[in-house]
């Protein structure tokens, strides 16, 4: 057998990588784009290619050993405290669960569950179940193969007496009871019982306690909230359970959490990865150890990230986001149908996202590998970074009474509505674009039609809202597509298409995401015969300099009653307002309905 030779160094044709060059091989390719001064630092192009998180947390677009972290902090998969995961997985892949909401007719939901049983699912999660209905929906699973997730909301001790009864003398059943009042008060403004958890604990074999954050990531808040409001909740149920009787360890192993997890890969690995390094101390700090420590997760793709418009485009995002659940730990993953946002989903948006899994797991091999983003400077460092904002927001709960205290007194929640508002302005201004949505619209999409979902169930006062990001460009869109014929703006081109067609181009993904077409005078219409009564002009700077006042004084002779501009504001007369990157696109597509008439 050859044997390769001792000094083989596998850069040995390359000159050694200096990280000081690299700003600067940076910042000469953004003076070419000018985006950078020929002046300026070459440290500046760092900061203009950084980026900051909901959490103001700063993500730089290279990361050196310099960043790394220390071995204590990380330890090793298996061990605390855990940010390398737990020994719960396996190569075969994580627990896929499958959400089952609830049918009017359980014959249906029964259906479903079999189907999914058959085909890849090995778990079940039932939400908002109809009382008297579990014998019929889980009528031949087998439990201690196929455990079973309750989610009863309001009802959580009723149906899971009767699940218990349903699951009668069953050898090694297992699942989880759902009881989650402090979440159950935040989503609906339930009075929360913390009793329920000593009750079901004692009398239950199988896991009686959810935490479920999922809650505070729909109403808007950030990973770092998410994560620091579960820890506080478990914390909560913690005391609730010892003070029932449990001993501590006992108490751990009644509760399992539950995350969203939406397209930003990286982020979600962090997410997870920190959680199990907050609860790990918390562990700690009570005097538990070993793997009673490790946190149990059960990963949602997040409902707040779906749309109803071009939804196959929910395809890539929960596709991303079970990826980044998977690569961050999580024992069990539920991934929402494409269409979850329009309705009922069918069966075969169901078989899709059963399958996103099983791909992951047995095509992409996505699970033989335990943790690995470990190692990776830059995932290490957000894992720091985002398990210290968390631990500051967990403190921050705790200094206030706790979980259930901040969120009597509504502190909480304005705290998560200041995120929120700061998210919505960067929706509004595409600063974070919704593919198919607020960017590369589709207006002659072929719509997916489902069965509506049944009404929510009531919202009391003090609820936290529910949100989805795309919400508000789909009301314009709606709006839009109720007008007996379809509103537009005209796209006034001027010079060659080489000029004309990125600003052209950029107008027209901005209007046709609040519904508007965009006829062309690139495409040989006239402003005549377009039908519009908006008109926008696009190209260069320097054509808008000999000629943008002209053209706007003909199309306003032609009838236009409001002219626009793509491009940086100037002083051009006859020019009413300016479209441009970073503009509020939601307040100009609001604007534009008015004028055109869009009720």
């Amino acid at each position: 057998m050859p044997q390769p030779p001792d000094d083989l160094a596998l850069a040995a044709l390359f000159e050694p990588a200096v990280a000081g060059q690299w700003p600067q091989l940076v910042a000469s390719a953004l003076v070419k784009a000018r985006r950078l001064d020929p002046d300026d630092d070459p440290a500046r192009a760092l900061e203009l290619l950084s980026s900051t998180t909901y959490d103001g947390i700063t993500v730089r677009p290279l990361y050196t050993a310099d960043d790394a972290t220390t071995d204590a902090s990380v330890g090793i998969p298996g061990v605390s405290p855990f940010v390398r995961g737990t020994s719960r997985r396996t190569p075969s892949g994580w627990d896929v669960r499958q959400q089952h909401p609830h049918h009017p007719d359980p014959a249906v939901t029964h259906e479903a569950v079999m189907a999914d049983l058959e085909n890849g699912v090995t778990s079940l999660w039932l939400s908002d179940p109809a009382p008297g209905s579990l014998a019929r929906v889980l009528d031949g699973v087998l439990f201690d193969v196929a455990p079973v997730a309750l989610d009863a909301g309001r009802h959580t001790e009723a149906l899971a007496d009767e699940l218990l009864t349903v699951l009668g003398d069953a050898p090694d059943a297992r699942g989880n009871l759902g009881a989650d009042p402090i979440g159950l008060r935040a989503r609906l403004g339930a009075p929360a019982d913390l009793g329920v958890l000593g009750r079901l604990a004692r009398r239950s074999p199988l896991r009686a306690v959810t935490v479920d954050a999922t809650g505070y990531h729909d109403a808007g808040g950030s990973d770092a909230q998410e994560l620091g409001a579960s820890i506080a909740t478990g914390l909560a149920y913690l005391r609730a359970l010892t003070d029932a009787g449990l001993d501590i360890g006992a108490a751990f192993g009644q509760l399992e959490f539950r995350y969203a997890a939406n397209a930003d890969q990286f982020l979600v690995i962090a997410k997870l990865r920190a959680a199990r390094r907050l609860w790990a101390r918390v562990a700690e700090v009570c005097g538990v150890s070993g793997a009673e420590g490790g946190q149990r997760q059960h990963v949602v793709t997040s409902s707040a990230m779906m749309t109803r418009r071009d939804p196959w485009v929910n395809l890539l995002r929960t596709t991303l986001a079970v990826f980044g659940a998977g690569a961050g730990g999580a024992d069990s993953i539920t991934v929402q149908p494409f269409d979850a946002a329009i309705g009922r989903p069918d069966a075969f948006s169901r078989r899709i996202a059963r399958n996103t899994s099983s791909l992951l797991v047995m095509e992409s091999h996505l699970a033989r590998v335990t943790d690995p983003a470990g190692g990776s400077w830059y995932v290490e460092r957000l894992t720091d970074d985002l398990a210290n904002a968390a631990w500051d927001q967990f403190t921050a709960i705790e200094g206030q009474g706790g979980m259930l205290a901040t969120l009597e007194s509504g502190r909480f929640a304005a705290e998560i509505d200041e995120v929120w508002q700061q998210r919505a302005r960067n929706l509004a201004t595409r600063h974070d674009p919704l593919t198919g949505v607020s960017e590369f619209p589709l207006l002659d999409e072929i719509s997916v039609v489902r069965e509506p979902w049944p009404e929510r169930p009531p919202r009391a006062e003090g609820a936290l809202p529910v949100h989805r990001y795309a919400e508000e460009y789909e009301a314009l869109r709606d709006a839009a597509d109720a007008c007996p014929e379809r509103p537009r703006v005209f796209l006034a081109t001027i010079g060659p298409v080489a000029v004309h067609t990125a600003r052209a181009s950029f107008a027209a993904g901005l209007f046709q995401a609040g519904g508007l077409a965009t006829p062309s005078a690139a495409d040989g219409v006239s402003f005549e015969d377009s039908g519009a009564t908006v008109a926008c002009l696009a190209s260069s700077d320097k054509v808008y300099a000999e000629q943008a006042e002209a053209v706007a004084r003909e199309l306003k002779e032609a009838g236009a009653r409001h002219v626009l501009l793509a491009g940086r504001p100037g002083d051009y007369a006859g020019v009413d307002g300016y479209v441009f990157t970073g503009v509020d696109a939601l307040a100009v597509l609001r604007d534009l309905h008015r004028r055109i008439g869009v009720v």
